[in-house]
């Protein structure tokens, strides 16, 4: 077991409890008996006593206050009691496959809606399923505990305690060792921008911990300044990796990490974790559109693997709803053509409309695109998917798009055969929190064209469970059509498209001069040519010819209105 500088470490002379409390004096380990912690330099405080697994434990300030361990493994009820001390028992039984990262297909997939019983145990089961379907990654949104039972993951507070309404810590190394026996990679989306709103007590202790400057439009932005702040979050992503297993991470918004430091703690963490897991797939979600993060060194990846990227999303949800409310504003002049830069250069917005970096040298597997994504279907008033947005024809096009390119595809829990249940935006927070999370969602949507106030409230329980995906409807006829064709063109992208990726240089894609309304890419990847051929007109154009042999086609014929043609050639 790593000897983590954050949270308990049980020994053989006893359980060594830390804290780093530079805004206290004096500082008292909580047991079944009060233990004085010592002062040990920098802020930080120490106890070593007997407390074998399962012990409950807390700290108490001079105010009297007791706090529960924000490192703590887990906890013993809610985020405002005592922590537990946790020996991990779960017996491994699959190695990881290591998949390399330009095989990634990813699943995001929320816990607590992804099976009627919202558990680890639970998704540990539907694991081979996603393999059979031709995934061969899966990629949790957040479990870090947070206040109350239901949420979507990202107002943790305490990093390191997977959320108790989902299962114990072993029984999120069952998930993950269940997804490895399946094939599968499988990956931990985390939050290291912003502590949740409820529960969150390190300020009391720890105020400096964050920045009085700096808001993240959830909660007050972290200090990574100081050396103990810095080790929490990058042991934190170790700690994933080492003690549970997990393959990777992605981390999310880190446009609102802010830290001048030489390295950013960004940097430092991907460093440090491309030296202990070199196999890691790390994604980011950064609305910058930079690129120094992923930069190559030849086929080497430094830093992080890949970026979602809401480029090529934006303008294939504009290209295929026609929305222009919201953000979908800035893609309604130009869609399609936003669409095929995305495709061949990776972002649309390259610092010729004010935002991000030119982007074409990378290559194309440093981009992960969806359609669709927790975001993307839960920040609409009512949470519905794309496949009741838009036309079936132009849909599969969309989606052929999306799964033969050589960019990662993401797709969300159930897309892969059609689902059709809302993912809402849920909370479980109650009081005056409650009643502004409430208002809020309301005022957020009242702009909107055909809004009639009938935002569904996030505390009401029925808005999360009208969320769970329904796995029966997944073998009806209609969804087992979608998830053929699902299948079908993943199995496709592994066999003719995956191989060619590897060698490729940069500037691989090229957009070609094609009528409005179309999409025309070729990348000269390291395995040969492939081509792109889409039509989202409303009546027919003349799309450059491909070369070699034609792969999938939806359509007609190429150039046919929701038309698309992949080919591949040496």
């Amino acid at each position: 077991m790593t000897d983590w500088t954050w949270g308990p470490q049980p020994g053989p002379d006893g359980t060594r409890f830390r804290l780093w409390a530079p805004g206290v004096e004096a500082l008292t380990l909580v047991l079944e008996d009060d233990h004085p912690m010592t002062a040990t330099g920098d802020g930080w405080w120490e106890a070593t006593a007997h407390a074998p697994h399962g012990t409950p434990y807390a700290f108490r300030l001079p105010d009297g206050a007791t706090v529960p361990d924000p490192a703590a493994r887990a906890q013993k009820g809610d985020v405002h009691g005592p922590s537990r001390v946790v020996v991990p028992a779960h017996a491994w039984r699959h190695e990881s496959p290591r998949r390399p990262w330009h095989e990634a297909v990813i699943c995001e997939i929320h816990v607590g809606t992804f099976t009627p019983e919202g558990t680890f145990r639970a998704a540990a089961a539907k694991m081979p399923l996603l393999a059979e379907a031709g995934y061969t990654g899966v990629e949790i949104m957040p479990v870090a505990q947070f206040a109350g039972r239901r949420g979507w993951g990202y107002d943790g507070v305490l990093l390191y305690a997977p959320h108790d309404a989902y299962g114990t810590p072993d029984d999120l190394r069952a998930l993950v060792d269940a997804a490895h026996g399946a094939g599968l990679m499988i990956k931990l989306d985390v939050v290291y921008n912003h502590f949740g709103p409820d529960g969150n007590y390190l300020g009391a202790y720890a105020p400096d911990f964050f920045d009085p400057d700096r808001h993240t439009p959830w909660g007050q932005g972290i200090h990574y300044d100081y050396p103990p702040v810095r080790r929490f979050v990058i042991e934190n992503a170790l700690y994933w990796l080492e003690e549970f297993r997990f393959d990777g991470l992605r981390l999310d918004a880190i446009d609102h990490i802010h830290d001048p430091s030489d390295p950013e703690i960004l940097v430092e963490m991907a460093r440090e974790i491309r030296e202990r897991v070199p196999h890691a797939w790390l994604a980011t979600e950064d609305n910058r559109n930079v690129t120094h993060l992923h930069e190559r060194d030849g086929d080497r990846t430094p830093l992080m693997s890949g970026e979602w990227n809401d480029d090529w999303h934006n303008a294939a949800h504009v290209v295929a709803t026609d929305e222009d409310e919201g953000y979908y504003a800035d893609w309604q002049d130009d869609p399609v053509g936003h669409l095929a830069r995305a495709a061949a250069e990776g972002f649309a917005d390259q610092g010729d409309r004010g935002r991000g970096r030119p982007s074409g040298h990378l290559p194309p597997d440093a981009f992960v695109d969806f359609l669709q994504n927790h975001d993307q279907i839960g920040n609409r008033a009512v949470g519905e998917r794309l496949n009741q947005l838009t036309a079936p024809a132009r849909l599969e096009a969309l989606q052929a798009m999306l799964l033969l390119s050589p960019h990662v595809p993401l797709l969300f829990m159930g897309e892969e055969w059609g689902a059709t249940e809302p993912f809402l935006f849920f909370t479980d927070f109650h009081g005056e929190l409650g009643d502004a999370v409430r208002e809020g969602r309301r005022r957020e949507f009242e702009k909107f064209v055909g809004f009639a106030g009938a935002v569904p409230d996030p505390n009401d329980p029925d808005t999360f469970r009208r969320s769970r995906i329904d796995w029966t409807m997944r073998d009806t006829p209609d969804h087992r059509r979608a998830l053929d064709r699902t299948r079908g063109l993943l199995k496709l992208r592994a066999e003719r498209i995956a191989p060619m990726i590897p060698g490729t240089g940069p500037d691989a894609g090229r957009r070609l001069d094609a009528p409005k309304g179309t999409v025309a890419v070729d990348w000269r990847l390291g395995g040969g040519l492939l081509q792109l051929r889409a039509c989202f007109a409303h009546h027919p154009e003349a799309v450059p010819p491909t070369v070699g042999e034609v792969i999938h086609r939806t359509g007609p014929a190429a150039g046919a209105p929701n038309s698309c043609v992949v080919a591949v050639a040496p």
